[in-house]
C-alpha cells in the first residue's frame, strides 16, 4: 500500500468528513453510557501542514486553510465547535477559539479521525485505531501513546472491520475510509459494512468515498440500498465543476444509523462550507435518505 494521506490531509473532503464525525461523536456523548470508536483505516493520526507531503500538493489550502480564515454564520459555528475544538487542541497557542463572523488563523497541525476522536472521548469511552502501512502505523502509535482511552493496532483495516465488531459496548462509531487504491474498494466497502452491520446493528457506521465519476459511487449506493438497512443517510459535497484535467472535486459520506438530528445539522453547516470552500458555480451538496421511501433534498450555497 503506497497511499499517504499526508498529501491530502486537511483538504475539503477531510473537512466535510471530519465535521460530520465530530457531530456524531457529540451526539454519542449526550448519554452517559460508554461508546467505542473503531477507525479501520486510521492513517497517521496527525499531519503537519508545513511538512513535505502537504506542502507538495497544497490541498489543505483549499480546505482547512480557507475554512480557518472564513467568516461563518453563528449557527454553523455552533455545529462546527467540536471540530474546531479538536483543531485547537492539536495546535499550539495562539490559536483563537471560533467566533461567528471572524476568521481563525494559525492552523499547522491537522488531526485525522483518530486524533479527532481522541479529543472527544470521555474517560469511559474507547478508541481502536487501525492502520496497516508501516510508517503510518508507527506515527499513529506515537500520537496515541500515553492515552488511556485509545490504542493503535497494526492491522489491515478490512480484517479489523470484521475482527472488532461487535464491540462489548452497545453503542459505537465505526469509521471506514479506505485509500481507494484498488478498483474493488467500493464493493469491499459495501460488503464489509453490510456484514459488520449484521453483527452489530446498533453501531453507527460512517463511510467516506471519492466522487470522480458517477458509475462507481452510484453502484456503491445501489449496493447499500439493496442491503436494506433501515436508517441510511447520504451526503455528497461538491466544491467545483468537473475539470478536464481531473482531480477530486466532490466526495460523499454515508452514515448508517445516523443520530436523528444529523441530517438537519448537515443542512445547516453545508451551505456555510460551500460558501467558504466552493470554487465555482458547480458547487453544491446532496442530502438524502437511502431507505426506499427516502426523498432527496438538494442544497445550494447561500449567496456570498
Amino acid at each position: 500500500m503506497n497511499y499517504r494521506h499526508a498529501f491530502h490531509a486537511g483538504n475539503f473532503a477531510d473537512v466535510f468528513k471530519h465535521i460530520i464525525v465530530a457531530r456524531i461523536l457529540t451526539h454519542l456523548r449526550e448519554k452517559t453510557a460508554p461508546f467505542r470508536v473503531i477507525d479501520t483505516h486510521a492513517g497517521e493520526g496527525l499531519y503537519d501542514l508545513a511538512g513535505e507531503e502537504a506542502s507538495r500538493t497544497g490541498e489543505w489550502r483549499d480546505g482547512i486553510g480557507r475554512l480557518a480564515a472564513a467568516k461563518l454564520p453563528a449557527d454553523a459555528i455552533t455545529l462546527m465547535a467540536p471540530y474546531f475544538a479538536a483543531l485547537h487542541a492539536c495546535n499550539p497557542p495562539p490559536y483563537p477559539p471560533p467566533r461567528a463572523g471572524q476568521g481563525r488563523e494559525g492552523v499547522r497541525y491537522y488531526p485525522g479521525s483518530p486524533m479527532l476522536a481522541r479529543h472527544l472521548l470521555r474517560p469511559q469511552d474507547r478508541l481502536v485505531a487501525c492502520e496497516l502501512e508501516p510508517r503510518a502505523a508507527a506515527a499513529l502509535s506515537s500520537h496515541l501513546r500515553g492515552c488511556a482511552t485509545a490504542k493503535a493496532v497494526h492491522i489491515d483495516g478490512w480484517i479489523a472491520l470484521n475482527a472488532y465488531v461487535p464491540a462489548k459496548e452497545r453503542r459505537g462509531l465505526i469509521i471506514v475510509d479506505p485509500p481507494f487504491e484498488q478498483p474493488d474498494d467500493l464493493v469491499r466497502l459495501a460488503d464489509g459494512v453490510t456484514a459488520a452491520y449484521r453483527k452489530w446493528p446498533t453501531g453507527i457506521y460512517v463511510m467516506w468515498y471519492p466522487v470522480k465519476e458517477r458509475y462507481g459511487p452510484d453502484r456503491f449506493i445501489k449496493a447499500m440500498l439493496r442491503a436494506g438497512m433501515e436508517k441510511c443517510l447520504r451526503a455528497e459535497f461538491v466544491v467545483a465543476s468537473p475539470q478536464p484535467a481531473g482531480g477530486l472535486n466532490a466526495c460523499g459520506v454515508i452514515v448508517v444509523n445516523p443520530p436523528w438530528r444529523l441530517a438537519a445539522e448537515i443542512g445547516i453547516f453545508a451551505p456555510a462550507l460551500l460558501n467558504a470552500l466552493g470554487r465555482d458555480s458547480g458547487r453544491g451538496y446532496t442530502l438524502d435518505d437511502l431507505a426506499p421511501s427516502g426523498a432527496a433534498r438538494f442544497g445550494q450555497p447561500e449567496s456570498a
